[in-house]
């Protein structure tokens, strides 16, 4: 994925429940948050990520509170992660009870 002049891969969440929840709970993440989404835990990895998230969150014209935080919403759409479709999915696997 390219946002702006950075190029970074997105690593694949842990899971869909934890996407969510994170999605919901946090308006702002930072570093704890981002490795418990991803599979990949590298500070080096979180890094990309997170300059790929501020440049979304300049796009947007959105600030955080905290000087390492992102604004969640702003950093799952630089991510690529919808959590319309994560929650669709999620609905899909309980009435299929797996």
């Amino acid at each position: 994925m390219v946002r702006g002049n950075i190029q970074t891969n997105i690593p694949a969440i842990t899971n869909l429940d934890t996407a969510i929840q994170i999605y919901y709970r946090y308006p702002e993440i930072g570093s704890k948050e981002m490795a418990q989404l991803f599979t990949r835990k590298s500070k080096s990895t979180i890094n990309r990520l997170k300059k790929v998230a501020h440049n979304q969150m300049l796009e947007d014209n959105i600030f955080t509170h905290g000087m390492y935080k992102l604004n969640t919403k702003s950093a799952y759409k630089a991510w690529g992660i919808d959590v319309n479709d994560l929650e669709k999915r999620r609905n899909k696997l309980l009435e299929l009870g797996l």
